[in-house]
């Protein structure tokens, strides 16, 4: 019996996803949970992988195809056997026999634009319309009727929308001088995600901000201390941002509203420290998660480190590589920050903003003296955590920093 192909949700609110390669050419043989090509999401490029045994055939999405979830994209068959012949209905996802998918999609045609003007001619589009373009578009004040949908069947998309406003936006006035230089520039699914995250993130979540400096000389110190140690065991350097996130998860022991989420009403407290630690990619930030983050040895934490930045930057990020964070830190000193502050990724209550460990003069003992010093922010749901409890957990933080074997111990 053949088994459908269709596009899979890998992740909350995903509606669509993008074809990118297939691993496997029509008619050949494949072997279930073989990898069978690979999608594009809102995070990452992910490999999906055969449901069955059997041929690929009936492949109906090339690469560059954008695919509303769960829709039929090819068949895996048994040899000599033939491919189904029927559509899914974009609305209900009933699957219909051609003459019936025809009928279906051509009763959509109600009304006219004298009838019903703009919601008439929503109407007629209503089944090829994603519920984020939609949702876009009242935002936007984007008018549907006048939009053309690059989505299977005409489907329009959010990215539809998005270069629609953007086009308005460039007629409304006389075109300004060197106008060919503002073409608008269509974001990845990531960077896209992105903004529509961090946007709703900073109008719904009431953020504050907590500043500390803090002497990074004997962060310095363990890691040429500890680092030969954990690099002869596994095979890999162990970073500050290795040592930064192990001493923040220990502390998160003992600041349990810091590890919390918002949860609509109520405070939930989380149960595992999980630490989402922000990466930049080609087209934006992903923030893959090492779990139970307190418990991990050093190298544990490298090695995990270094792996996820490698399929990061290659874009195989895997779902289970992107949930469960409870703690954000993002780590720019590698660039040469001193300090800023960063937006907080719910349902998470902080994130914690490292800037860079340089020498400053700071007073010791009412004497001048020449220090590395690092500059800390942390931003908090203030829904979840207040000033005090906020100032507490840097004050652990900077002990930690300052003492970071009596935290950690020396075992690599």
């Amino acid at each position: 019996m053949p088994t459908s192909v269709v596009m899979p949700a890998l992740e909350m609110a995903q509606e669509t996803g993008k074809v990118i390669s297939w691993l496997k050419k029509e008619g050949d043989a494949v072997a279930k949970g073989e990898p069978l090509l690979e999608i594009e999401t809102d995070k990452a490029v992910m490999e999906v992988e055969s449901p069955a045994d059997g041929v690929l055939a009936g492949v109906k999405a090339g690469p560059g195809a954008e695919i509303q979830v769960g829709r039929t994209i090819a068949w895996i068959v048994n040899p000599g056997e033939a491919v189904p012949v029927e559509e899914t209905h974009a609305k209900s996802g009933r699957k219909l026999s051609v003459p019936q998918a025809v009928e279906a999609s051509g009763d959509r045609a109600i009304g006219s634009a004298e009838d019903g003007g703009v919601l008439a001619a929503e109407q007629s589009r209503q089944v090829r319309i994603s519920p984020k373009a939609r949702r876009l578009a009242a935002e936007k004040g984007v008018d549907l009727g006048t939009v053309r949908g690059s989505g299977p069947g005409g489907e329009i998309l959010a990215a539809d929308v998005e270069a629609a406003g953007s086009s308005s936006e460039g007629q409304a006035g006389m075109p300004a001088p060197h106008e060919h230089m503002r073409t608008p520039q269509t974001l990845s699914p990531v960077a896209r995600l992105m903004a529509e995250r961090t946007a709703e993130s900073w109008r719904t979540v009431p953020h504050f901000f907590v500043t500390r400096e803090l002497d990074a000389g004997a962060l310095n110190e363990a890691q040429r201390a500890v680092g030969p140690a954990v690099e002869k065991a596994h095979g890999v350097k162990l970073t500050h941002t290795d040592l930064l996130l192990a001493l923040v998860a220990r502390v998160l022991v003992k600041h349990p509203r810091m590890n919390a989420s918002w949860a609509g009403d109520s405070v939930r407290l989380n149960a595992e420290i999980n630490i989402s630690l922000a990466m930049a990619v080609n087209d934006g930030v992903v923030a893959p998660v090492i779990h139970n983050a307190d418990k991990a040895a050093l190298g544990s934490i490298a090695l995990m480190r270094r792996d996820l930045a490698q399929r990061a930057r290659a874009n195989k990020l895997r779902p289970a590589d992107l949930a469960g964070g409870t703690f954000t830190i993002s780590n720019l000193g590698m660039y040469e920050v001193d300090a800023f502050t960063a937006i907080i990724t719910p349902p998470q209550a902080a994130i914690l903003a490292v800037g860079r460990i340089a020498d400053r003069v700071v007073a010791i003992s009412g004497q001048a003296a020449v220090r590395p010093m690092m500059t800390v922010t942390l931003s908090v749901d203030h829904r979840v955590g207040d000033g005090a409890r906020a100032a507490e957990f840097l004050r652990d933080v900077a002990a930690a920093i300052g003492n970071p074997h009596s935290w950690l111990g020396e075992r690599p």
